[in-house]
């Protein structure tokens, strides 16, 4: 018996013994010195993975690692003494020869005295069960430099058993996941899990997005607990959304070789870490491993003022069409977020009247909180003598890339002040509206000022008064598109008069399909079919197109076809239309259409042998697999021939998500009594009324008015001039990514990608009397230019690559009637003028010296013109031609 306990305690201490000198991370052996060889290397490209068409570089060293004291209750509590020896930096592509920025150069001329002595200085790791407890270096050490050796540092905190789990190093506090093989450990991070402060923004919507994949993969040789070798690679790809040939590409690797092993320190005696790192030197301090912002100093750099002075030539008024006009004002909204409020009001103050709506488009667009502070101490809105400023200024906010509470915040306390001008407080509430529905994509419907706001639109639109009121609401959440003003707008858009119930009914069609449910459908029904009151047709047919749109159940369907045959017969002949572009354009309601054709009741020769003149057509600008482009065109006449409304939109989709590009709506009324014609059903006491609303980039503008009433239509007959009446005019911000980047070798990387443009929408509506003719015009004038720079810093030296993209393109539609008499005739036409379009490439590798290397390649096309089909007899896609131009490539010093 007593043999059996004394062999029980002998198999108890040794399996005590074995488990305390288990170890779950790396372990290294007392009194020895591990030298190694490290790099850390850094590529940028397009994403074609071609060396000899990157840039970048490598920072190469010695590496001493010792064991300078072990736990004396545990083997897995260490600490460690890492030291970077016979520092260099070098090209990564040695084909870069005579041209390399590093040649002839030592580590000390390029990193300077003090950087290369703090990345000599040893660091000292305490590792717990292979993770790290805490990171001791040097106080007042240059931030980059510390960097660089958290990188290395944090390549020795691994497990070598597999597992999912969370650590914190360099990249921040991140989810990795470990498969544990014989002599081999591969760690995995997921890098968009990792939680670290940076700075950043992009642009919600999808379409005009960036799309981005970054991947983390460590391959750890593991002999004897320690590591003879280590290879880390992280990558990160980014791709503009609707724009697939804008992609950009870092790649970073981390070399780790053990080369010998020698005689090294003794172990250091003692029971806590904090007492053997005040023995080893006091000047020790622990800092975080997570990686540090730090920002590089530009020497000798230009002042913003100094920017504008250069910028402003190419912002005058006649160059705005120019695309080197938007490529400047990009550049200078990126000076201008680094600004002080008083540097900016500064340059506000002294600019002239002909250049000051396109500075106001940059400060605005710049969306700090100084910049913002500057414009609203510059603009005054209780004085109506700069409503072009204001409108500027708001619309600016109005497409606003990154909107915060601030901004609405302001606009609010805008709105509740004095303006002087009612145009202008109706764009303000409209792009309060704008700026809720950005606010709550982006997860802040619960913001106080998004909640006020939210108040101040459906309060407004219940206690409204006057028909001005109603309208300014409307407009706002035709751009909030608060699920809660739902039952708001049913009411206006049934019990509404004409103007306002139209207005309604079109809030209702921004909708997405969740929210016309059947409740609303009923509504809309109702409206189409006047049960309770005769409609306008304008607010008949956006019934319809809501219903057709969205689900429709097969009585839906089957009443509106039958309705047809028993309309008005512009009417009739527009929903014929309707109908007829929804299957030919294979639209989700075509299915459905098709099977209540079937039917001879709806679908015969008296119903669909119609005639008239008003039509429904949509096509294609653009499609691939990827992504498509589409317009669309609906004409609608009065029964005399007078055009009731015109309607033009292009939309851009990317796989599911869509982005409403521009919509132009030119609407007439009340203008029989000039050609002594019957107004239709519904429209006998209609004012004269013409005007133009538009929506550009899903942002509802405040709508133009040409005349109002009949006594302003026969003065601006008599005085027309025939120059068109411009909707929106300005340069805007459209895409704006700003994505700071910790990689894990230390190194900060930025992608900027900037998309602007500089746009010019005008309408007008020509009436003649004489010649029984009428004219309408819709012009859209754009030049658009897409920036993207990348850029991997290291303190002393910079590798960049920038691209550019650019288009100036033209679209233009044109409908004329000829009312003399019955049928009248209609020509309609839609133009694509030709287009250039440029891309520029720029590559450089820049010392903090000054030093470097750069390559420049540029490739210049055409895109031909092209006439649009607007009705289904030419159903033909209007394609796009590239005319290649020669390339130009050029590389050299600077």
């Amino acid at each position: 018996m007593i043999l059996l306990a004394v062999l029980f305690l002998c198999f108890i201490s040794s399996y005590s013994a074995s488990v305390k000198g288990h170890t779950t991370g790396l372990s290294l052996n007392n009194d020895r010195l591990y030298k190694l060889t490290y790099s850390t290397e850094v590529l940028l490209d397009r994403g074609k993975g071609k060396l000899q068409d990157s840039v970048g570089y490598r920072i190469s060293s010695n590496v001493d690692v010792a064991l300078l004291w072990r736990n004396p209750d545990g083997d897995d509590d260490q600490l460690i003494q890492i030291t970077m020896k016979d520092v260099n930096v070098e090209n990564v592509n040695q084909q870069r020869g005579a041209k390399s920025i590093f040649k002839g150069k030592s580590p000390l001329k390029i990193m300077g005295k003090e950087n290369l002595e703090a990345l000599q200085r040893p660091m000292l790791l305490h590792l717990i069960h292979g993770k790290v407890k805490e990171f001791y270096s040097y106080q007042n050490e240059p931030v980059a430099i510390e960097n660089i050796k958290r990188g290395l540092a944090s390549l020795f905190q691994t497990q070598l058993s597999s597992g999912t789990t969370n650590e914190v190093d360099i990249s921040g506090n991140c989810k990795v996941t470990y498969q544990a093989h014989q002599g081999k450990v591969i760690k995995i991070k997921a890098l968009d899990s990792c939680k670290i402060a940076r700075s950043g923004f992009t642009t919600p919507n999808q379409v005009l997005g960036v799309s981005s994949k970054a991947t983390s993969v460590t391959t750890y040789k593991i002999e004897d607990s320690f590591v003879i070798a280590v290879l880390a690679e992280e990558t990160h790809a980014f791709g503009l959304n609707f724009l697939q040939t804008i992609t950009g590409k870092i790649v970073s690797k981390q070399k780790l070789e053990l080369k010998t092993t020698e005689a090294g320190p003794r172990l250091m005696s003692g029971k806590q870490a904090a007492t053997i790192i005040k023995a080893v030197d006091s000047k020790y301090t622990a800092i975080p491993i997570v990686g540090q912002v730090f920002q590089s100093h530009c020497k000798g750099c230009p002042s913003i003022l100094e920017h504008w002075q250069s910028t402003r030539k190419y912002l005058q008024p006649d160059s705005l069409s120019k695309a080197e006009a938007v490529r400047n004002f990009l550049a200078f909204v990126q000076h201008l977020r680094t600004a002080k409020k008083e540097e900016i009001l500064q340059i506000l103050k002294m600019e002239s009247k002909e250049v000051l709506p396109q500075l106001v488009d940059a400060v605005t667009s710049a969306q700090t909180s100084d910049s913002l502070e500057a414009i609203l101490d510059f603009l005054d809105f209780k004085s109506d003598s700069s409503i072009i400023l204001q409108e500027r200024f708001l619309y600016a906010c109005g497409f606003a890339s990154h909107p915060d509470e601030e901004l609405l915040r302001a606009l609010i306390s805008k709105f509740k002040g004095s303006i002087g001008s009612s145009d202008i407080r109706e764009t303000v509430m409209i792009i309060i509206g704008t700026l809720v529905r950005k606010l709550c994509q982006n997860e802040g419907c619960k913001l106080k000022a998004v909640v006020e706001a939210k108040k101040l639109i459906l309060g407004g639109l219940e206690k409204a008064e006057k028909k001005e009121d109603t309208r300014m609401y409307l407009l706002a959440l035709k751009n909030a598109l608060l699920p809660e003003g739902i039952p708001s707008l049913l009411k206006y858009a049934e019990a509404g008069e004409g103007p306002i119930s139209h207005l309604a009914t079109t809030t209702l069609q921004r909708y997405d399909l969740p929210f016309i449910t059947d409740e609303v459908k009923k509504t809309l029904n109702r409206i189409y079919h006047q049960n309770r009151k005769v409609h306008e047709k304008t607010v008949r047919t956006t019934a319809a197109a809501i219903i057709l749109n969205n689900n429709p159940s097969y009585m839906e369907v089957k009443n509106i076809l039958l309705s047809i045959g028993e309309l008005p017969q512009e009417m009739n002949k527009y929903m014929l239309a309707i109908v007829q572009d929804i299957l030919h354009f294979e639209m989700p309601a075509s299915k459905i259409v098709r099977r209540v054709l079937k039917e001879m009741v709806a679908h015969n020769y008296d119903r669909f042998s119609r005639s008239g003149s008003s039509s429904a057509y949509t096509g294609y600008i653009e499609r691939s697999p990827h992504s498509a482009s589409t317009y669309s065109l609906d004409i609608l006449y009065s029964g005399s021939g007078i055009l009731r409304r015109s309607n033009l939109n292009i939309f851009q989709y990317i796989g599911k998500a869509g982005l409403h590009g521009s919509q132009v709506v030119i609407e007439a009324q009340g203008l029989e009594a000039l050609i002594a014609a019957t107004p239709d059903e519904g429209e006998e006491n209609l004012d004269s009324y013409a005007g133009m609303s538009a929506i550009l980039f899903d942002v509802q503008l405040r709508p133009v008015t040409f005349f109002n009433g009949y006594s302003d239509l026969m003065s601006k007959m008599l005085s027309a001039s025939g120059d068109p009446i411009s909707v929106v005019k300005g340069l805007i911000l459209l895409i704006d990514h700003s994505q700071e980047l910790q990689l894990q070798s230390g190194l900060k990387a930025n992608i900027e990608v900037q998309g602007g443009l500089a746009i010019d929408i005008s309408g007008a509506m020509e009436f003649s009397l004489w010649y029984r003719e009428s004219k309408t015009r819709v012009k859209n004038r754009v030049t658009v230019v897409i920036t993207t720079d990348i850029t991997v810093d290291s303190s002393f030296v910079k590798a960049g690559l920038e691209t550019s993209t650019e288009t100036e393109a033209g679209l233009e539609f044109i409908s004329t009637v000829q009312f003399s008499q019955y049928p009248f005739l209609v020509c309609m036409q839609m133009d694509k003028d030709e287009a250039p379009f440029r891309q520029f490439e720029k590559k450089y590798e820049r010392l903090s010296t000054g030093r470097g290397y750069v390559s420049q390649k540029r490739k210049e096309s055409v895109l031909a013109g092209c006439e649009f089909p607007l009705h289904q007899e030419n159903s033909e896609m209007c394609k796009v031609v590239f005319a290649p131009q020669p390339d130009s490539t050029s590389s050299g010093w600077f």
